[in-house]
């Protein structure tokens, strides 16, 4: 019996079927790797308005003409002295740069009688010399457009097309309203679509009215807006007309119907004709401005897309030519970009 109970203690317990999950392991925490910190990003703050001064913009706005004047003249003036294969290379150089062959023979002229009355012996003072002699150039056409008190003011605006005549129309627009000038818009452009749509845009942009007709004649369109503007008592009419090419006599017979029209409306008017000019037309543009000229008598001038060519020169080519009062001048697409013309500032931001 003993021997008995003994085996039933010594025998083994019966196992579960169920086995006992194993015991998880814990997760081992990997230690994440931290993102790379992207570099900030440097953002270029934007100048406030009126920060740039004109010097300023017009140096950029001349870039182009700067750097090809400057490096070709500073290699130039490294000569040791200054004889005739000096001025023939100086020569050659203003000529590139579009100043024009009667304007170069007289600057050439000037700094030859410059450096013979002042014993000048070293090169590197003939930069300055041919500086001075510009500018006094430069000076006979530096004329700011004026506004006379004969209301309304009647701006009649013609150029060929693509020299930016429409733009042209909208900065001005936007310069006359901010001077507190009431200013309405003749749409003349009848023939260009976009033309007309653009105007429309400048319109309501400064709150102007622009005058349209839709498939009308330009001369009736200019008409109704120096008569809607007498009305109205408007100071200023900005009166857009289609592009013409000076080859294209009959047109621009079409543009001297429209001067008539607008005198016929008001005695005194138009008070200014303006002729727009693209800069890159080199002396393409003394042609223009002698046809223009010929045809309905301009009285002053807008040069735009100065800051697309490296030939500004071509101010002193009109001034010496045919001198015209240059009005503005325009050297960038920002609305700010046509500012009155200074001579002192020009010269300064060709040769700096």
């Amino acid at each position: 019996m003993f021997e008995f109970l003994k085996k039933l203690v010594k025998k083994k317990p019966l196992k579960k079927v169920a086995s006992k999950p194993k015991p998880k392991k814990p997760l081992k925490k990997v230690a994440s790797k931290p993102k790379p910190k992207k570099p900030l990003k440097k953002v270029a703050s934007k100048p406030e308005k009126g920060i740039l001064s004109f010097s300023d913009k017009i140096k950029g706005g001349l870039k182009k003409t700067r750097e090809k004047l400057n490096s070709q003249l500073t290699e130039l003036f490294l000569s040791n002295k200054i004889d005739e294969t000096l001025y023939e290379e100086l020569e050659t150089i203003l000529l590139t740069a579009d100043v024009g062959i009667s304007a170069t023979t007289m600057l050439i002229n000037k700094t030859r009688e410059s450096v013979k009355n002042q014993n000048i012996k070293e090169t590197s003072q003939l930069k300055n010399i041919l500086k001075i002699h510009l500018l006094d150039l430069l000076k006979t056409i530096e004329s700011p457009l004026k506004i006379s008190q004969n209301k309304p003011f009647v701006i009649m605006v013609v150029g060929v097309n693509g020299t930016g005549k429409t733009t042209s129309i909208g900065k001005l627009t936007q310069i006359f309203h901010s001077e507190g000038q009431k200013v309405l818009i003749g749409a003349g452009d009848t023939f260009r679509a976009a033309a007309v749509e653009q105007l429309i845009i400048w319109g309501k942009r400064n709150n102007v009215q622009v005058i349209t007709q839709k498939n009308g004649d330009p001369s009736a369109v200019i008409f109704d807006a120096v008569s809607s503007a007498k009305a109205k008592n408007i100071d200023i009419v900005l009166a857009d007309t289609a592009g013409r090419l000076p080859t294209q006599k009959n047109l621009i017979d079409e543009i001297a119907k429209i001067k008539k029209v607008i005198s016929k409306c008001h005695q005194v008017a138009p008070q200014e004709i303006l002729l727009i000019i693209d800069a890159n037309t080199g002396q393409n543009a003394i042609t223009q401005l002698k046809v223009f000229n010929e045809a309905i008598g301009i009285t002053g001038l807008i040069i735009t897309k100065l800051d697309g060519t490296a030939k500004g020169g071509i101010i002193a080519a009109i001034a010496k030519d045919i001198p015209t009062p240059l009005r503005f001048i325009g050297y960038g697409e920002g609305i700010d970009d046509l500012k009155i013309f200074n001579a002192k500032d020009y010269v300064e931001a060709m040769f700096e």
